[in-house]
């Protein structure tokens, strides 16, 4: 006969199971799909810089640098503004999970990480103003949606890593200083810490019940992105998904899972886009950044080499953020006003502003919207192009993983 147990033992392995223990990064990459298939069906999208660079005009506004760099007086509130808002809640849907599985704390890097970090954010604001986005706005949301722009910043992405790496090499290999690893911080009430996680999240859901209740329809609007940011947050912290870590390992180890679950997303991801965009239900428009070719390719290695440094991509280094990595917070903060300063800069030139053409299709100075559907005469071309180029990524990678020819460090 089996042993009794108590009814709470149950309970405990399901919380250990849900809670604790690391879900597999295609799990994470299935429930952040459905996620984005939600935000599209309500005829918005998935974008990091965006919200990061409103933060860094509110830091440069109050610093008096507004001005000069051509940025508004009265901005939206970080609360309001769409790609903020699910930022914040992505922090805070990290935060929970690590809290909820013991995971976090105040975790202190040496000191020369502390100088990669806002060198890093820099480089990554830079790469994401050419490019339109970040890996989430300028490669993932794009390529999922059909537009080349995607791909070009995925091979960008990928020489900025190679060019990353051997760069963080180099300095490795010539300095010396800031490279001891400073003492652990204990904090106090560490035990009630998967309490508070939990707390968190009620207080969470608490918050978007009160905006959905709301008169006001931007409010109302507003609490379904608190309740999907959170939950991106926390399947991405569960999951430990980052998108830096899909460009950079191949490269570094010749390891390939995150990258195969990115491949696996995108697969996925891209017939339920062009269902929902045939439908109408959102404009691929909206989404797809005028930045192909070069905008998206010199962004992307800009980007790249910033993401090794800092040690994370955009929505990587939020959630890690949320962990409780300082290294990762200034590396957001450097992301945000790095953005925010040379958006301010190109904008004296107009090299980023927008301007329409045949169809109403937008351009810049560094490139134009190219939605493939519309260029090659139907999803069918455009879906054999998008799979084709899966394919080969998939049978590259492969082939690194049994040979370590790619790797260059």
């Amino acid at each position: 006969m089996p042993e009794n147990r108590s009814w709470s033992a149950g309970l405990r392995e399901d919380y250990q199971r849900l809670l604790v223990e690391p879900w597999s990064p295609y799990l994470g990459v299935m429930v952040l799909v459905l996620l984005i298939a939600l935000l599209m069906v309500r005829g918005t999208f998935w974008g990091v810089f965006g919200g990061l660079r409103l933060w860094g005009d509110w830091f440069n506004n109050a610093i008096g640098l507004g001005p000069l760099l051509n940025i508004k007086a009265n901005l939206e509130s970080p609360l309001l503004h769409r790609m903020s808002l699910m930022n914040i809640m992505l922090i805070l849907g990290a935060c929970s999970a690590a809290l909820c599985s013991g995971q976090f704390g105040i975790f202190r890097a040496p000191k020369l990480e502390y100088l990669w970090g806002g060198l890093g954010g820099t480089l990554m604001g830079i790469g994401a103003t050419l490019a339109g986005g970040c890996t989430t706005g300028g490669f993932f949301t794009p390529a999922m949606n059909s537009s080349p722009a995607g791909w070009v910043m995925a091979a960008g992405l990928m020489i900025g890593a190679i060019t990353g790496l051997k760069l963080l090499m180099w300095t490795l290999d010539h300095f010396s200083w800031g490279t001891r690893s400073p003492p652990a911080v204990n904090l106090p009430l560490q035990r009630s810490f998967p309490f508070i996680g939990l707390l968190l999240a009620a207080a969470v859901g608490g918050w978007m019940f009160v905006w959905f209740r709301s008169d006001n329809e931007q409010i109302t609007t507003r609490a379904i992105l608190v309740g999907i940011g959170f939950c991106m947050g926390f399947v991405m912290h569960r999951s430990r998904l980052c998108f830096a870590r899909a460009f950079r390992e191949p490269f570094m180890t010749g390891e390939g899972e995150m990258t195969k679950a990115v491949i696996l997303a995108l697969a996925v991801g891209i017939p339920i886009a062009a269902i929902i965009l045939q439908k109408k239900l959102a404009d691929p428009y909206d989404v797809i950044p005028a930045t192909f070719w070069l905008g998206s390719l010199v962004g992307g290695a800009i980007f790249g080499i910033g993401m090794v440094f800092a040690g994370g991509c955009a929505s990587g280094a939020l959630w890690r953020a949320g962990e409780g990595h300082i290294k990762l917070w200034l590396a957001v903060f450097f992301f945000a006003w790095g953005g925010s300063t040379f958006s301010g800069i190109l904008s004296h030139w107009d090299v980023m502003a927008r301007e329409s053409g045949a169809d109403n299709i937008e351009f810049t100075k560094v490139g134009i919207q190219v939605y493939l559907p519309d260029l090659l005469g139907g999803h069918a071309a455009a879906f054999s192009l998008g799979f084709g180029v899966l394919l080969i990524w998939y049978i590259w990678l492969r082939y690194n993983e049994s040979t370590e020819s790619f790797i260059v460090v």
